[in-house]
């Protein structure tokens, strides 16, 4: 199966990954992403929450634990590896963003385990972090930026020791306002993309919150976005669920959706040092609940 044209054509890889552990049972994989060493990372929604995989698809480890009222996750959403190689999660459930070292170590907690903080407070200002975050990116200076997407459809910007410093944005539809802030990045050129996914577009900011930019182009559904190099990689959860390719100047390049083959369910992606896509799929029962690999040709 290949998707793609021109210069970013993909071929599904179906023997990977090649080794998934007696008995186990990914779950809905929530999302992933590469390594220094081209290694894939996968946050999910099983016993086993944190794995890590070989770039050629065998399993190496996993860490993290989720199975009663005590478990350090309780429903996995975002994943994303810093500059420095420490893995950042976000659990919708928790109401954290935690940052780990690759041994599983949790380094820095933002947010208050299993606290949701009110969307609205009494005197009608928006709530603090967090209610129900989604995902987090940081910054080329090491600034990190919290989409809190199911509550407070928030951004928030900490400083690099974790201070909260700004936030930004609002329910609803109009420029600035979003409908589900469903995870976020940030360019080398620190503009802050947010995947405004009901709204259907992605809505690009300075790190102040400026608006500066509103990608649309028939966008459904983004969900993620990835930035290798010049390139801006996004997941589109609607119109039959699938992926678009564009550069930075928002010139769209590719697109493909509604080929089930290739991704049925795509929550979130990641890109090797090859350009090889990985997809996590977060379906329910039978379609989805596993991880994609796009070889490129």
């Amino acid at each position: 199966m290949i998707v793609g044209e021109g210069k970013f054509k993909y071929e599904l890889d179906n023997s990977w990954p090649k080794s998934i552990p007696e008995y186990w049972n990914l779950g809905q994989c929530a999302d992933i992403d590469i390594d220094k060493n081209d290694d894939a990372w996968v946050f999910s929604r099983g016993l086993h929450p944190v794995t890590k995989w070989s770039n050629d698809g065998n399993f190496v480890g996993s860490w993290g634990y989720k199975g009663d009222q005590k478990g350090e996750f309780k429903i996995a959403h975002g994943l994303n590896i810093d500059n420095e190689g420490f893995i950042w999660l976000t659990d919708h459930q928790t109401h954290q963003v935690t940052k780990h070292k690759p041994n599983g170590e949790c380094v820095l907690e933002l947010g208050e385990f299993g606290f949701a903080n009110f969307t609205l407070t009494t005197d009608g200002t928006l709530g603090n972090p967090f209610n129900m975050p989604t995902g987090s990116s940081i910054a080329p200076d090491g600034k990190i930026f919290v989409s809190d997407g199911y509550g407070n459809r928030r951004v928030h910007r900490f400083s690099k020791e974790g201070e909260h410093e700004i936030s930004w944005g609002e329910h609803g539809t109009s420029e600035g306002k979003f409908s589900i802030v469903h995870k976020l990045g940030v360019s080398e050129d620190n503009r802050v993309f947010v995947c405004d996914r009901e709204n259907d577009r992605i809505q690009i900011f300075s790190r102040e919150g400026e608006l500066l930019e509103i990608w649309t182009n028939g966008l459904a559904g983004p969900g993620d976005i990835y930035f290798q190099d010049d390139i801006v990689y996004v997941v589109e959860q609607g119109g039959g669920n699938g992926m678009s390719i564009w550069n930075l100047n928002g010139d769209l390049i590719t697109r493909w959706r509604g080929v089930p083959e290739v991704c049925e369910a795509a929550h979130g992606c990641a890109v090797d040092s090859k350009g090889n896509i990985f997809i996590a799929e977060i379906g329910e029962g039978s379609v989805g609940q596993r991880i994609r690999k796009l070889n490129k040709i």
